[in-house]
């Protein structure tokens, strides 16, 4: 009886909590401790549980509700606080593709932020790209050339868009491309955003190679607007638990490579 009764309790403020996250969009641990006067490991417990069940996203400190993700769009700020170590691995994997002499470009987004932070120390590497944020980030390494691609900045993720974007890139030659997208499937990579969608189009179709960086959350997922579809991808670099089988079934059969790293540190390659 008490056993039924201290599960129903569970249950219920489980549904309390997945009822804050979709009114706030986050909550943190902490949050959810003040609010039910429970433990820090009840409170992780229950989100852990609900994880399974329903569309939110666990981050270190807490989780975010996924369930608007066709039409929500994510700040850099906001998504700087989950999956950063797996982002961490996957910019580490990424910079470890970048060879001195390379023309490499870097869209907007966390984890092609990290690849640029891996290359603070680098040199003889030339940069492109449309993110002011990574723009700055490597404006005092005086070894490495950093071209911006001018525009209109959208403030959600610091990305200068446009036609006067997309008419600069038409000039230009990327041998490799790291792509940070919103949303991966067999329908191919997508984004919130038309104008961010247009600038990745034409930064695909100036570049040798284009490698997709991307943490958990985006796998199965289509955003509002289709960049390219994924016989456009040169490669995937993602964490090892993130493909299925069924995806990754498909980037196999049609000779796109998968890069899976591991969060022990160990780093596979799979093509």
């Amino acid at each position: 009886m008490m056993a039924g009764s201290s599960s129903s309790k569970g249950k219920q403020r489980r549904d309390s909590i997945l009822n804050m996250l979709k009114q706030n969009g986050r909550l943190t641990v902490q949050e959810i401790v003040e609010a039910f006067a429970c433990s820090e490991a009840t409170a992780r417990r229950d989100l852990d549980m609900l994880e399974k069940t329903e569309p939110i996203i666990r981050t270190i400190g807490g989780a975010l509700y996924d369930g608007f993700s066709a039409t929500r769009e994510i700040s850099f700020t906001e998504r700087k606080h989950y999956a950063w170590i797996e982002k961490e691995l996957i910019a580490e994997k990424a910079a470890s593709l970048i060879e001195e002499g390379d023309v490499i470009g870097l869209s907007g987004g966390t984890t092609t932020y990290l690849i640029a932070k891996a290359l603070k120390m680098r040199r003889g590497i030339t940069v492109v790209t449309n993110a002011v944020n990574i723009a700055v980030e490597l404006a005092d390494n005086d070894e490495i050339q950093i071209v911006v691609i001018g525009g209109i900045m959208r403030n959600k993720s610091f990305e200068l868009c446009g036609p006067l974007a997309e008419k600069m890139v038409e000039n230009l030659n990327i041998g490799k491309m790291f792509l940070g997208i919103d949303g991966i499937s067999s329908q191919g990579v997508s984004t919130y955003s038309e104008s961010e969608a247009q600038i990745a189009k034409a930064l695909i179709k100036r570049s040798g190679q284009t490698y997709a960086v991307f943490d958990q959350s985006k796998v199965d997922k289509n955003s509002l607007f289709s960049i390219a579809p994924l016989s456009s991808i040169y490669a995937c670099i993602t964490d090892a638990r993130n493909i299925g089988e069924e995806l990754g079934q498909e980037l196999e059969n049609i000779g796109v490579k998968q890069y899976l790293v591991q969060s022990s540190g160990k780093r596979e390659g799979n093509v």
